[in-house]
Order: structure tokens, then sequence, then C-alpha cells
């Protein structure tokens, strides 16, 4: 957790629509009442496939503490079908998928590049960024997702 960042002023919930699985619009804002830890990865980026298990070993750890993982993929529409199956193989993460780049676009403070992890209390409010890769699953990652779904 040596790459948390800490938001002067925690901004919302950007206001940008992406798909499920099935296709189905999602916003951010459907997850408000859980802490949200927002991953922006792509299947062509190492370091986000590198650390997708400890994501997956997190979201197994804190779902029951109302943690809620939303792996976003930014892998294009022709890249779909090999991000569902890179995610279906990290069970119990979810397939979310922003074509687009809307969700990315619209974070503020604005971000470098993936993997970037952003977290949110229950309320939808930014209280944490990691730009690059991190180890999700190590205690302090569980600390801070804990402290997270406290707030």
């Amino acid at each position: 957790m040596s790459k948390l960042q800490i938001p002067q002023t925690p901004a919302s919930y950007p206001d940008a629509a992406f798909v499920d699985g099935a296709g189905k619009p999602v916003k951010l804002s459907d997850f408000k009442g859980q802490a949200v830890v927002l991953n922006l990865w792509a299947t062509w980026c190492a370091p986000c496939v590198k650390e997708m298990p400890t994501l997956a070993a997190l979201q197994t750890a804190e779902a029951a503490k109302g943690v809620k993982v939303v792996a976003l993929s930014a892998d294009s529409a022709g890249q779909t079908d090999k991000a569902k199956a890179f995610i279906a193989a990290h069970a119990p993460l979810t397939f979310y998928q922003d074509t687009k780049f809307a969700v990315p676009s619209a974070i503020t403070p604005h971000i470098d590049g993936f993997p970037t992890t952003l977290l949110y209390d229950r309320q939808g409010r930014l209280r944490g960024l990691v730009q690059g890769d991190a180890v999700w699953d190590s205690p302090e990652a569980k600390a801070v997702a804990e402290k997270l779904a406290a707030l």
C-alpha cells in the first residue's frame, strides 16, 4: 500500500456508465451502500494481469464486510471475450467493461494509466487512489478495505 494516495477533497463517483457481462448498463452509484474498490484494468496490461488474483482474494476476504471489488475492463469491444474469460478465471470477480473509457475520462483526479484502483466509501466518496499495481490480499490492503467499509 506504499502507492496509496489520499485525496484532499473526496470526489464523488464519476457519473459515467459501463456494462456488465450481459451488456446491461451499470453506474458506480448502483453500488452505493458498499465500499467500492474500483480497479481499472485491461488484458494487454501486464501489471493489471499480475494483480488480478490478489483483487479476487480481497473480494473473497472482504465481501461479508460490505466491500465490492469492481474490476472494470478497458479492453476494446473486439477483446470482450478474452477479458470475460480472464475474469471468469478469477472468481468471485464479476465482469464489467468500459470500451469507451467513459469512467476513466470522468474520474477526478485525472489518472495516469493502468492499473489504477480507486477506493470509494459507502456514500460514494473517493477516499484513496493507487496508481500502478498493488498486492490487494496483503494484511495492509485488507485493513484499508475494512476501514473503507467502516466509513
